[in-house]
């Protein structure tokens, strides 16, 4: 594998330039009008694995987006890695924010990435980092380094809920059969220092209607005297978590997994400067459930935020209404054994309940997934820490984060594989959110480690069955 470093700096133009052209195309899977370039960018990833060396590239039609299944099969008595993915983006939302549009991908240095970053919707979440397994491949067939089977599952639904991924999976059992699932979309603790993600919180997103008069009406003629749905919502909301931020939903930590002092004392080990955190986010002092540090709310705890509340006159100068109408949506991030649909049904229970008779409410249960933790005492574990500790020079550091990938929980359901979770991003990438980018140096780097995995994994696989 020596020769990885070498085909990687040779190539390096090239593989900003294609990852370039893929940033390119809007596949904005939440917002029915990017129909088509979900369609497009689904054939363009399709093109490149079959350019990177797949003796098959299929596109499958779902009830909702397609997905991209892709397979090089060099000896069925082998290891089957199979790698998943997501070629569609969150929306750019808000544009105005951006300092360059968000799909016209432009590369600059960062204090963070002085080798340069490239600034565009998608670049690290997930079409930089589902592109480094592309370019993996083509390094490991171009080069005779392909040590085992390799099969692709890149879908266009993943920033929508996965809604039909369970369906695919369903109708490709045997085609998607595999020995170890090989994702790359979360991130490591820093340049310098690597990690495994070992843990995924769980997921279940609500969207919530306060419904008052039927008609916007005179704030003044109206106000005081009629429930404004914006001010009840506001209270509704607030009561939702306590003085210290716990969430007051009955039932809601019922199946919370609470760490030992030994356990959260080695998450601890991992290196973190609250200072540092503060100031990357221009915050005066970080705030969360009481008696748990930053990193704990960020990854062990479950959470709730609102992430939308409108309603009202929102446009230039002022209109004295009283809306009709107000509405949020509204996630919660889950841990351990919390259920996504019981805390589902727990918070419509709820939240229906803190309603005053002045207004309606409708609560809509978007999507959701489970949490995910893996054992770190499996073959598997070892392949990607080899790999980490040969790419790096040191090993990983195993970290649970705060991020939700649904999936995964289902594809140990249904295909029975165990998930490594190696990812290349950094927390200051800015994935959701105005600005989203990904360092060269991160891109490259994966590239060359992920070919490592092959190696590691088969090896260790191989001296298994002996």
């Amino acid at each position: 594998m020596q020769d990885i470093n070498k085909y990687v700096e040779e190539n390096k133009q090239r593989f900003l330039d294609e990852l370039i052209e893929l940033l390119k195309i809007p596949s904005i899977s939440a917002d029915s009008k990017y129909k088509n370039d979900l369609l497009k960018t689904a054939e363009a990833v399709k093109q490149r694995l079959l350019e990177a060396g797949c003796d098959v590239a299929e596109i499958h039609e779902t009830p909702g987006h397609p997905v991209v299944f892709g397979e090089k099969i060099i000896d069925k008595d082998l290891p089957t890695v199979l790698v998943y993915g997501h070629y569609d983006v969150q929306p750019p939302d808000p544009v105005d924010l951006w300092e360059s549009p968000p799909f016209e991908p432009v590369i600059k240095k960062t204090e963070i990435h002085p080798e340069g970053a490239i600034f565009a919707r998608g670049a690290c979440d997930d079409k930089g980092q589902m592109y480094m397994h592309v370019k993996a491949l083509e390094y490991m067939t171009k080069n005779d380094q392909l040590p085992c089977n390799v099969k692709f599952m890149i879908e266009g639904e993943e920033e929508v809920g996965s809604e039909n991924l369970g369906w695919f999976i369903e109708k490709n059992r045997e085609k998607l059969k595999n020995d170890v699932i090989l994702i790359s979309d979360t991130g490591m603790i820093a340049k310098d220092t690597p990690s495994i993600t070992t843990g995924l919180r769980g997921l279940s997103y609500m969207e919530v209607e306060v419904t008052g008069p039927n008609r916007d009406l005179h704030s003044g003629l109206y106000g005081g005297a009629v429930g404004n749905p914006i001010n009840v919502l506001s209270k509704m909301i607030a009561s939702l978590q306590d003085e210290n931020n716990r969430i007051t939903i009955p039932g809601f930590y019922d199946h919370v997994k609470e760490y030992s002092e030994a356990e959260r004392a080695k998450m601890a080990e991992a290196p973190f400067d609250l200072s540092d955190y503060k100031k990357k986010l221009n915050v005066e002092d970080v705030q969360g459930e009481k008696g748990y540090s930053t990193l704990e709310r960020a990854s062990i705890r479950p959470t709730l935020d609102v992430n939308g509340i409108w309603g009202g006159y929102t446009g230039e100068g002022a209109k004295t209404v009283l809306p009709s109408k107000a509405y949020a949506k509204i996630s919660m991030r889950l841990v351990s054994d919390q259920d996504w649909k019981k805390i589902s049904e727990l918070f419509t229970k709820h939240f229906e309940s803190l309603a005053p008779k002045s207004v309606k409410v409708k609560v809509t249960t978007h999507h959701g997934g489970q949490a995910y933790v893996t054992p770190i005492d499996t073959l598997e574990y070892q392949a990607a820490n080899d790999a980490y500790a040969e790419a790096f020079g040191k090993d990983p550091i195993p970290q649970h984060s705060g991020g939700s990938i649904p999936i995964v929980s289902l594809f140990e359901k249904e295909l029975k594989s165990k998930t490594i979770l190696m990812g290349f991003g950094l927390d200051t990438d800015a994935i959701h959110s105005p600005n989203e980018h990904f360092g060269i140096w991160n891109y490259l780097k994966g590239i060359e480690t992920i070919p490592l995995f092959y190696k590691h994994f088969t090896k260790l696989k191989q001296a298994e069955k002996k």
